[in-house]
């Protein structure tokens, strides 16, 4: 009962950061662009953290330091890759307008509903682990899970849809992220193992996030100043310094 509670928690909470866009309106563009871009390098830390410091260990210390768990490892990065690949492979060509939502509306949102339920399912196998695991995983998405958030509500009020529907559908994305934590918790429940192999392939997911998908948005533009610079090194570190003070949970 103790796991399905944390579990549960856990993953309602990630699922209410879907609200988190209409905060982002009482914004000016470039605060916002500051704002996000220093959450981005937070998140870039804690989920290296989180895979480096966490979940790459218990998974040599399950599956032992050798080839299948390196394959695993990596599985992670491929899913991943393919996963964001099913939503950049299509492009709407017409313009944006008010009356006319835009195909890519639909399109983030079953990417989004896909991505949510892996979230879950990643929570819901932690938590089956340990609960220390759990709760530096249920963390580490939480961190990448606010700018992505923010993200899908400006695509979804940029593609066409009212502020309220937009917050409506990405809600409704986020639900799925219950829904993958309650698979997890019955498979992991009935077959050996399942934790165990999700574990590695976890890690490599969240290397390919915060190494393909994060960091690369801190490069952008050659306007940036040294001192932003330093202070998304700062940023980075600290997401990696509060996956390392969390390890006192086990």
């Amino acid at each position: 009962m103790q796991v399905w509670l944390y579990t549960l928690i856990s993953v309602t909470i990630v699922s209410l950061l879907s609200l988190i866009g209409i905060i982002t309106l009482s914004f000016g563009k470039n605060t916002l662009r500051k704002i996000l871009l220093f959450m981005v390098s937070f998140a870039v830390g804690g989920l290296f953290g989180d895979a480096f410091i966490h979940l790459i260990p218990e998974a040599f210390k399950e599956l032992g330091a050798g080839l299948p768990t390196a394959l695993f490892i990596i599985s992670g990065i491929f899913i991943f890759f393919i996963l964001e690949k099913f939503v950049r492979w299509h492009h709407c060509h017409a313009p944006i307008s008010e009356s006319h939502v835009h195909p890519v509306v639909t399109l983030n949102f079953i990417g989004d509903c896909v991505h949510n339920m892996i979230d879950g399912m990643i929570i819901g196998a932690s938590y089956t682990v340990s609960i220390p695991i759990g709760i530096t995983t249920s963390l580490a998405v939480i961190l990448h899970e606010i700018p992505h958030e923010i993200g899908n509500f400006s695509i979804f009020v940029h593609g066409g849809l009212s502020i309220r529907n937009a917050l409506g559908l990405n809600l409704l994305s986020a639900l799925t992220a219950i829904f993958g934590a309650i698979i997890s918790l019955f498979i992991g429940a009935h077959v050996q193992g399942y934790t165990t192999i999700l574990m590695p392939i976890t890690a490599g997911g969240f290397l390919y996030i915060a190494g393909s998908d994060l960091t690369p948005e801190l490069h952008h533009g050659c306007d940036t100043k040294i001192s932003e610079s330093v202070w998304q090194f700062i940023c980075m570190a600290a997401g990696v310094g509060i996956m390392s003070l969390l390890i006192l949970l086990d």
